[in-house]
């Protein structure tokens, strides 16, 4: 805990001299401009000591929240068994359990009761990263159709990104705050106040202007970190002494500095050349690309990587491991096409891809761009705001400009990894082509855009735009196979020290209630439904704040159930079927909202599954979704939700 304070002070203390000489102008303002994506006042880090810990529910309040989840999608006689588990659980194991835990969060109070878990859990699954795990988030194209060339562009991005990368590593990026009224706590007297705060105490400061400030823990390893297969769990590994990125370009790798000895980013006109450099490269297409064993299951990749370690392939490996960040430069265009846009930057065909980078940039031909990242290390909303920044950046200040020429007077920087591969590994490189090329074409994807209903018209009735969101779900899925089923919400837990998410189950009694009452063959009357709206948006906005603030029952339960592993202790509760169906998620939904995102996807948690990713505007609403016929087919989900849409637009807007 001392070693950590000591760090945080040091950053606080090093964003403090840069600020001030910034101020002073002892650093020119063209210099500061280049390097440094933002100077805020506020220590990126200025909150971090003083973000209070994740609470551990009470053990009857986390029960009492299980059986609700499980009420609407258990028979009567199921219920009753699974209600006399929990019962039994409550006055037995559970207490000794709950023990275990809250000790383990005595003596951790560093980070948080669910952190370490929550990791473990991703780097155990065996399964393969991309479409199970990484998610990708599509930023909008640039409005100038010149800064769209995939040079100009990538080359503005990359430069964004170390800007963003070098105001967190200085410590004066805007620390993440939610404004509960942004016009009365994100001014300048809030900033003044709470950057002379003391560290200790900084976010007791904000919280008196009503503003919340955000874990930022995660934020560190979006650079230098990468995810290394071994068998039975992976490992995550950071780096922070790379100062070069790796570049994907026909399935080749290259690699090259933009950092000084310094740690100053290079000229850009340095970083165009040598991106000009590999576009221009007249290399055939890798026949036989390293990139797509990412696809491959994690044990099965984990042998694989120590054969190529032990064949001459380390210092590759280790110039990938240790990148900034990895960029995959496409050969092809991807035109306007929502369906091969997603498609691409969610899987693509894996050859120009390294899914274990914490994460890659992606950019077509034709200036399509995104972000594909690895999940173990961190969670969306860290990602969110580094590709939304970078996005804003990029076009509001390039440095690169369709006019711009290239120069560089030391292009022999610019590595093209060679790769040594022996007989094995060729084939598996084959095998591994032709499994994954089976995985992408098994997958179905789907969207919808619906502009008749959005944030607007929810307001307007005074009902919540993700509870309308939500209730569709459940409506158009039912209307498609009369099933009610386990449904999972992500939440952020951000406003706690080294928080991660929790899960809201959107599948209520409520929502149930409304359900069946609107695809009845004889309907209640409009005002009966619209109360059953009513209904379905406060019980929602209740489990939305419960698991925002750490009182959800997912992961406390997920958490018990670890230590019950672990001491070998016999539980009703984990062992009643009821408890792997509700965690058998048939529903997944996840929403990250963003001026700057134009689409974001993942796939299906189980492959019986839909994977459910959607975006809500002021007036319209925007769903993807992923699906593996012929368990489900994504595109009868999406006419079922086109009707459901329209059917509660119309019973909105009724007197």
């Amino acid at each position: 805990m001392t070693v950590l304070r000591q760090k945080v002070d040091v950053l606080t203390n090093q964003s403090q001299e840069i600020y001030k000489l910034l101020k002073k102008k002892l650093i020119s303002k063209e210099y500061a401009n280049y390097q440094f994506m933002q100077k805020s006042q506020i220590p990126t880090m200025h909150f971090q000591r003083s973000l209070p810990r994740l609470p551990i529910p009470a053990l009857d309040l986390t029960c009492k929240r299980y059986l609700a989840a499980q009420k609407p999608l258990l028979i009567d006689e199921a219920y009753r068994k699974t209600e006399s588990n929990v019962e039994q659980f409550i006055n037995t194991s559970g207490k000794h359990l709950q023990e275990l835990l809250k000790n383990y969060d005595r003596l951790n109070k560093h980070s948080s009761y669910i952190s370490e878990f929550w990791s473990d859990s991703y780097l155990r699954d065996r399964k393969p990263i991309p479409i199970n795990y990484n998610p990708m988030l599509v930023v909008h194209k640039d409005e100038r159709p010149a800064y769209n060339n995939q040079l100009i562009r990538s080359a503005n991005m990359i430069i964004s990104s170390l800007r963003f990368y070098k105001s967190l590593k200085a410590d004066i990026l805007e620390p993440e705050v939610y404004h509960l009224n942004p016009k009365k706590s994100d001014t300048e007297r809030f900033r003044n106040i709470c950057s002379k705060l003391p560290p200790a105490i900084s976010w007791y400061g904000a919280y008196l202007f009503k503003a919340y400030p955000l874990d930022m823990s995660q934020y560190p390893n979006l650079f230098n970190t990468t995810r290394i297969p071994e068998i039975d769990k992976d490992r995550l590994i950071h780096n922070p002494a790379g100062k070069h990125i790796t570049v994907q370009y026909k399935g080749h790798f290259y690699a090259f500095r933009v950092l000084t000895n310094n740690n100053d980013i290079i000229p850009a006109k340095q970083i165009l050349a040598r991106l000009k450099y590999i576009l221009e490269d007249p290399i055939p297409k890798c026949e036989l690309p390293i990139g797509i064993l990412t696809t491959l299951e994690r044990n099965k990749w984990a042998s694989l990587r120590h054969e190529l370690e032990s064949n001459g392939n380390d210092q590759c490996l280790k110039y990938i491991d240790s990148a900034l960040f990895n960029v995959c430069l496409d050969s092809e265009d991807l035109g306007e096409d929502p369906y091969g846009i997603v498609r691409n930057f969610l899987h693509g065909d894996g050859e120009n891809r390294w899914f274990d980078k914490s994460f890659s940039l992606q950019i077509s031909k034709d200036g399509q761009a995104a972000v594909n990242f690895e999940h173990a290390w961190g969670d969306g909303v860290a990602v969110l705001r580094y590709i939304q920044d970078v996005f804003t950046d990029s076009r509001e200040n390039p440095f690169i400009s369709p006019d711009t020429d290239p120069y560089d007077d030391n292009i022999s920087n610019v590595i093209r990894l060679d790769v040594h591969l022996n007989d094995k590994i060729k084939s598996s490189i084959q095998e591994a082509k032709n499994e994954y090329k089976s995985t992408c074409k098994s997958l179905d994807i789907d969207y919808l855009i619906f502009n008749r209903i959005g944030k607007n018209v929810c307001k307007k009735q005074a009902v919540s735009p993700d509870a309308i969101m939500q209730l569709g779900f459940q409506v158009g899925y039912y209307r498609m196979t009369g099933k009610f089923v386990p449904t999972y919400e992500s939440c952020s837990t951000a406003a706690f020290k080294h928080g991660r998410t929790e899960t809201v189950r959107p599948c209520t009694n409520a929502t149930k209630a409304f359900v069946l009452a609107v695809t009845s063959k004889y309907k209640p009357p409009v005002s009966e439904l619209k109360y059953l709206i009513s209904e379905c948006s406060k019980v929602h906005n209740q489990l939305t704040r419960e698991a925002a603030m750490g009182q959800g029952f997912d992961r406390h339960l997920f958490a018990l159930k670890k230590f019950a592993e672990k001491t070998n202790m016999a539980c009703n509760i984990f062992e009643d079927p009821a408890y792997a169906m509700l965690n058998h998620i048939i529903l997944s939904t996840s929403t990250l909202n963003s001026p700057a995102i134009f689409a974001g996807g993942f796939g299906p948690v189980v492959k019986n599954g839909l994977g459910v990713g959607y975006i809500i505007k002021d007036d319209e609403l925007g769903v993807l979704v992923t699906s593996y016929p012929p368990y489900h087919r994504g595109s009868d989900f999406i006419d079922s939700l086109r009707g459901t849409f329209d059917e509660l637009v119309n019973l909105l807007q009724k007197d």
